[in-house]
Formats: structure tokens, sequence, C-alpha cells
């Protein structure tokens, strides 16, 4: 039975027989964004693939800029 709050079936769906939160919690929230979006991709009903890899690119992006901010960080206190 599809339980689209505790268990939604674009989460459940992967061939591995994991679910996508199970990944997910190990990442921080971007990079779990990421994984979720990707793990999602063309499964949701009414949504194309395109946009789902789209939003992981989004969280990609700020994972990105995030990183490079603290390294600029760490330049500033050398």
């Amino acid at each position: 039975m599809n339980d689209p709050v505790n268990s939604p079936k674009h989460y459940t769906s992967h061939e591995s027989g994991l679910e996508c939160i199970q990944v997910t919690e190990h990442f921080d929230f971007l990079i779990g964004n990421v994984i979720k979006y990707c793990w999602r991709s063309g499964l949701k009903e009414n949504a194309s693939k395109i946009e789902d890899l789209r939003k992981a690119e989004y969280y990609i992006k700020r994972a990105i800029a995030k990183e490079e901010k603290i390294i600029q960080i760490g330049r500033a206190h050398v």
C-alpha cells in the first residue's frame, strides 16, 4: 500500500529496495537533497525527470558555494 506521507511511492520504488531517507539521513541537508532529487527523478507523479534534476542542480550549486565560502574564510585566517 502506498503511504504518501510516511513512505511515498517515489521514495520507495528504487530497485535497491532501500528507501531514499535511509541514504540521505547520513548527509548534510544540501547533499541529502541532491541525492533525494536524483533518486526520485522521473518517479514522482506529475513531475518531469528534468524538473527533479534541475532541483538537484540547484542544491549542488549551493553546496559548492558553501564549500567555496568555507575555503575563503579559511584563507582569511591564515
